[in-house]
């Protein structure tokens, strides 16, 4: 079965795995090539900040290509529950599907979680200073630059007293892989299972 067909959308994968049903049968999953980065023909372009997602074929990365395949499962078993953490923040994304996750239920839940949560005061303070600033003049610099060309014309805008989570990762804001560390896993959240992973951020 070549790749394209294997991942297609569609209910023709058995059934949908559940939190229990992992534990039970130690299934490992296979992690959709998107998500892995390792599809020769389509690499992800996805801004945590921005939502905005689409991706580019490496021999031709001349122009961006549409992320279609947002309906095809993020995993093979499919699952009901992924769980997704990185080492660049504190949080842990919990993406549920009860007909099984989808890499455009990763993108979705990753953008609403970094940019709708707002970092809390005990957070906040958890930072060193110098992270501190660090995440005040960047938080800054992104408010008065989406303000466009009016910024010329208005008064210089407030510095922002709250911060996105987006703005905790700084620049670091772009999808770079999913890998399995389970390692990790269990130094954050106690324990590791087949459907957590880690995420990758990178600069671009």
């Amino acid at each position: 079965m070549d790749t394209v067909a294997k991942w297609a959308a569609g209910n023709s994968y058995g059934p949908v795995l559940s939190q229990t049903d992992l534990y039970l049968l130690g299934t490992e999953l296979e992690l959709h090539p998107i998500l892995a980065n390792d599809s020769g023909s389509f690499q992800l372009i996805f801004n945590l900040s921005t939502g905005q997602s689409s991706g580019y074929n490496p021999e031709s990365r001349d122009r961006d290509v549409p992320f279609t395949q947002k309906d095809e499962p993020a995993t093979l078993p499919r699952v009901e529950e992924l769980i997704i953490i990185t080492e660049c923040s504190p949080w842990c994304t919990i993406i549920k599907n009860p007909q099984g996750v989808t890499l455009g239920d990763v993108v979705t839940m990753l953008f609403k979680d970094y940019s709708d949560k707002m970092v809390t005061d005990k957070e906040f303070e958890s930072l060193p200073p110098r992270q501190q600033e660090q995440l005040r003049r960047y938080a800054a610099s992104a408010a008065s630059s989406s303000g466009g060309n009016w910024q010329f014309y208005s008064p210089a805008p407030v510095p922002p007293t709250q911060y996105r989570r987006a703005d905790w990762l700084r620049e670091r804001v772009f999808f770079d892989r999913l890998i399995k560390k389970d390692h990790y896993a269990k130094q954050r959240l106690g324990f590791s299972a087949p459907n957590i992973f880690v995420l990758m951020l990178s600069t671009y």
